[in-house]
């Protein structure tokens, strides 16, 4: 095979014959098979990777998290904070790790922070924890479907205990049921402990189903994912029904802090809120808030998130209130932030170090972590909002989010 051409001109770089990318079967995290690669890919291409090239990470550390290791792509990481947080898992001072190339944003969560510490820290509520997987079943008719919903209530204990003989930490909490036509769309929603648990719940749920299949006495079809858990989409039945964990960030302040760190009064905060709450509704948004992507994000980065995730852990429900003294309430609900202290990516090198600076790696930390990142969501919420009334927004941008190579 001839290599087609490559890069913007249309010319032919390099002559490569053969374009398959190399592999070794016996161990592709070797020192020798990475090589290999990166040197096909400069000969492939003519351009060369002496950055993506080097790393201090054990390749060996990988298999189970990424194919073709080639090496490894460096994001700035920036330190936010001091945040604090009253929570029921997260207590006290904590620093928290940006992964970014976004100028400003370091320095924008961080001055909310610093207001939200001055005026007595942020509480934190973790309302809900579950992960779900969606099995969609069919028959012949509208009343065999509903004939089905009947007896899988019915035999709910061994539909359990046939999804849990595949994990040690996973358990079916409910059978969420959605009649359609002739179909049954359910919902399975387990606790996962310190993992994300897509993968989890996908096991699990498949074991189940095939005991359902063998056991129940009439005849179905399933398909084990029918999209009703909207896995790495935004949704509104995982908003309303929770999928990850479903954390609450709140605090009162004081209206001359207000004026003090953000340099406008809470009345005119809270009518640009009004106003952007009527912009939500027209645009039809995951959420209501300003930019909970971008500290969501920069946090899954650095901590070893499955950082597509975010599709779903952005959603927010914003609520703010004046106060009859002027001191304004505000809040952030995230009602499905998935996130792990434990397997996927967060036990690799640099993501370990980065859920380590704020204790949050290992088992009982996901909640922890849950709570800071919701804490972090609201700091980040107010800065940037103040920013927009104050009109300071389009001037530190100028200040510190222009880099012109």
């Amino acid at each position: 095979m001839s290599c087609a051409p490559v890069g913007s001109s249309g010319a032919m770089l390099a002559v490569v014959t053969d374009l398959r990318i190399p592999r070794d079967r016996s161990d592709d995290y070797s020192a020798e098979a990475i090589g290999a690669r990166q040197e096909f890919l400069a000969a492939a291409t003519g351009a060369d990777q002496p950055h993506m090239r080097h790393f201090s990470l054990d390749p060996q550390t990988l298999p189970g998290n990424i194919e073709n290791f080639l090496g490894v792509a460096q994001v700035p990481v920036g330190l936010a904070g001091p945040l604090l947080v009253n929570g029921e898992h997260a207590q006290g001072e904590f620093l928290v790790p940006l992964a970014t190339t976004e100028g400003t944003l370091v320095a924008s969560y961080s001055r909310g922070m610093k207001l939200f510490r001055e005026a007595g820290g942020i509480t934190t509520t973790v309302l809900d924890d579950k992960m779900q997987r969606a099995p969609v079943f069919s028959f012949e008719s509208a009343r065999e479907a509903r004939a089905f919903g009947e007896w899988l209530t019915e035999h709910f204990d061994e539909v359990a205990a046939a999804a849990e003989t595949t994990t040690t930490t996973g358990k079916l909490l409910e059978i969420q049921q959605f009649s359609v036509s002739k179909l049954l769309y359910t919902r399975f929603n387990y606790s996962t402990g310190d993992a994300a648990g897509q993968n989890m719940t996908g096991k699990a749920t498949f074991a189940a189903c095939a005991w359902i299949k063998l056991n129940y006495p009439g005849e179905l079809h399933f398909v084990l994912e029918g999209q009703f858990a909207t896995d790495k989409k935004t949704s509104v039945v995982n908003m309303l029904h929770t999928r990850g964990k479903r954390v609450v960030a709140e605090a009162t302040l004081p209206a001359d802090l207000v004026l003090k760190h953000l340099n406008v009064s809470t009345d005119k905060l809270f009518a640009a809120r009004l106003k952007g709450q009527l912009g939500s509704i027209m645009s039809v948004t995951n959420n209501n808030g300003n930019h909970s992507a971008n500290g969501i994000t920069a946090i899954f980065i650095a901590t070893g998130q499955d950082v597509a995730n975010v599709a779903e852990s952005s959603a927010l429900y914003g609520f703010t209130e004046l106060l009859p003294n002027g001191d304004l309430y505000v809040s952030v609900t995230l009602p499905s932030l998935i996130i792990a202290t434990y397997g996927g990516g967060t036990g690799l090198a640099t993501q370990r170090e980065g859920l380590e600076i704020m204790d949050c790696y290992g088992a009982g930390k996901a909640r922890k972590l849950a709570e800071i990142i919701a804490a972090t969501v609201l700091a980040g919420e107010l800065s940037l909002g103040a920013a927009v009334v104050a009109e300071e927004w389009v001037q530190a941008h100028d200040d510190l989010g222009r880099n012109r190579p």
